[in-house]
């Protein structure tokens, strides 16, 4: 009885060897992005400006096999949002649009300019990422000095009036 055990073993054995062989290829993919508060609302990134925690983030795919896959995304502590799978890879992503939702910090609430989604194609191999341009929100309120536009600095804002 032992030696029908010992050829059922190996003829299992072998099976799962063949059928994995033979299988789908596992293909990982990862998408990753940050969430900035323009303080100033200069429409550049910059010292003074900070990253937004707590961002909420929707990243929609579409797969090799026409598969549409949602994800939802919140930034961490550094203001990094990032969706990835693992899935075979005849059904890997092949375009994919990113789009932040909602800011949950109190001032910085009104998407910025430019920042209303990223449609991109995803032609990564298995195991790279893909990395999307930042989000943008200002402030409700842009500081200003004197009611006269303002420049910001590092450390404050400051009338433009002074830089002419």
């Amino acid at each position: 009885m032992e030696p029908l055990l010992k050829q059922l073993a190996i003829t299992l054995s072998l099976s799962v060897i063949l059928i994995m062989l033979t299988g789908a290829r596992a293909w990982t993919g990862e998408i990753h992005g940050r969430v900035v508060c323009d303080v100033c609302g200069d429409s550049s990134i910059g010292p003074e400006d900070h990253v937004l925690q707590g961002a909420e983030v929707a990243v929609l795919c579409i797969t090799k096999s026409g598969e549409v896959l949602n994800y939802q995304a919140f930034t961490n502590s550094k203001g990094i949002y990032t969706v990835a799978e693992t899935m075979p890879e005849s059904d890997r992503w092949d375009a994919c649009l990113a789009r932040p939702l909602s800011s949950f910090h109190e001032h910085c609430t009104h998407l910025g300019k430019g920042s209303s989604g990223v449609k991109f194609t995803y032609s990564h191999p298995s195991g790279y990422a893909h990395t999307v341009r930042p989000f943008v929100y200002r402030p409700a309120f842009v500081p200003t000095v004197g009611g006269t536009s303002s420049v910001c600095h590092p450390s404050f804002c400051v009338s433009t009036e002074a830089h002419r």
